[in-house]
């Protein structure tokens, strides 16, 4: 990689691109799976319902928020980068801030988003949000790791 590129330019760069959004896609598929208790089984239906709205859905909001979640997560990025630290490691150890600024991106998203059942399903599940993308982040940080480490 480029040592000078952003992380939009790496994780949206043309060859890269559908990889990239193959392991977002496959990542969140996984904290989803692994979520368990009351809560969890809130997060599956939701994530059921929300998959259920067309074909592809998920990847094309991936493709949609990706540019927006690489800016959002360039600051860390490049802190990581400065210190000299791995990329996962630093966003693990930060991950409150890695949550607040994907959390951001996905707010604002939905307060213009269509579809009601989004918006529905987004609401009730905003609440537990924050730990949530906080239990991901080293997921997270393992994905941009390998795209742009």
């Amino acid at each position: 990689m480029d040592s000078m590129a952003s992380l939009t330019e790496t994780l949206t760069n043309e060859t890269k691109k559908t990889a990239v959004v193959d392991d977002c896609c496959a990542l969140i598929d996984a904290e989803v799976a692994d979520k368990s208790g009351i809560s969890g089984l809130a997060i599956k239906a939701g994530y059921g319902a929300v998959k259920g709205i067309k074909p592809g859905f998920i990847r094309h909001a991936v493709i949609d928020l990706l540019p927006d979640f690489a800016a959002a997560l360039e600051p860390l990025f490049q802190e990581a980068r400065t210190a000299g630290k791995p990329i996962s490691g630093y966003f693990a150890s930060n991950s409150g801030r890695v949550a607040d600024a994907l959390l951001t991106i996905t707010d604002g998203k939905v307060k213009r988003a269509q579809s009601g059942l989004v918006k529905g399903t987004y609401e009730k599940l905003r609440g537990t949000a924050k730990k949530n993308v906080e239990a991901a982040v080293p997921r997270v940080g393992k994905l941009i790791e390998k795209h742009a480490g």
